[in-house]
């Protein structure tokens, strides 16, 4: 459905928040304070959460419905909320639905794209009238990912994540499986056995051939500390090139057209055995839904 923008009666309602994934994902160094430098492609893909915003005239910020694991206190969605808030010096609140269809600690940007999705769309809302550069550096104080949710197309990512450039990827279906785990991301970053000197590479190297054997560094660590990751790439790598998204868990595959990839959800459908998984497949997007809706 698509979004639905009602100043008149202060609503904007079926607004997405579309995952990601990271084709690959290489940790190039730490800084002094301890966040990983890196080096991704990120890929925008058709599956998303949806959020709904309605405008309050008491200033109060109210999650109108309840998500399993995460407080309305600690909600990014909330959060984004009020830093947008404070710093427009907005008058005005709202009330939030939230439409969970991502998992969390699936490595997808879930809740990174909330808050990307609830600062454009409050943005709008509130008529605070925040740049798309304004709303990127307001977006970092929340998590490294939430700029590239704002940047509005596709990008190779550095720095932490923050340091953006504009990446044409070919069109493409993906089937993605939820191994049935949740992976936080700390517990990866934290790892002694994490790889914290890849080498760098130039985008140009990525846009020669984006569909190759590019690694995740992340990867190597989530296998070894949930064996339900390994379970789901080992079973996914007899179609094609197989790999991790994000700190996990959630494993992708790249295919030629939706037949190829719903012809693997099939085959999982009748022979995936490991408990709590799902899969479904997803077509990539070449920029964010909302991408219109923020001034440049």
């Amino acid at each position: 459905m698509m979004p639905t923008f009602d100043p008149v009666n202060g609503s904007f309602r079926h607004c997405p928040a579309p995952a990601k994934l990271n084709l690959f994902l290489h940790v190039t160094g730490r800084r002094a304070d301890g966040y990983h430098l890196l080096e991704t492609a990120f890929q925008l893909i058709d599956r998303s959460d949806v959020l709904h915003f309605q405008l309050r005239d008491d200033a109060e910020i109210v999650r109108s419905n309840d998500i399993a694991g995460v407080p309305a206190e600690s909600d990014l969605v909330v959060r984004a909320a009020r830093l947008l808030q404070s710093h427009s010096k907005c008058r005005y609140g709202a009330e939030i639905t939230l439409e969970k269809n991502l998992p969390m600690g699936g490595g997808l940007g879930g809740g990174s794209s909330d808050a990307a999705t609830t600062l454009i769309a409050l943005n709008c809302l509130w008529e605070a009238n925040l740049s798309r550069r304004e709303l990127m550096t307001l977006g970092l104080q929340l998590g490294a990912d939430v700029p590239f949710f704002l940047f509005g197309q596709n990008a190779f990512a550095q720095g932490i994540g923050e340091q953006l450039m504009p990446l044409d990827t070919p069109d493409c279906w993906y089937l993605v499986i939820e191994p049935g785990v949740s992976v936080p991301t700390q517990a990866i970053f934290s790892s002694k056995a994490l790889t914290r000197n890849s080498s760098s590479i130039k985008v140009s190297d990525f846009h020669s051939y984006p569909q190759g054997n590019w690694k995740n560094d992340l990867q190597s660590v989530a296998v070894q500390l949930f064996p339900e990751v390994l379970f789901a790439l080992n079973w996914l790598n007899q179609y094609g090139n197989t790999k991790m998204t994000g700190s996990g868990s959630c494993v992708f595959c790249a295919c030629d057209s939706e037949a190829a990839a719903t012809k693997i959800l099939n085959d999982f459908s009748s022979g995936f055995t490991q408990h709590g998984s799902r899969a479904w497949v997803a077509k990539s997007l070449r920029e964010h839904p909302l991408a219109h809706w923020v001034k440049s």
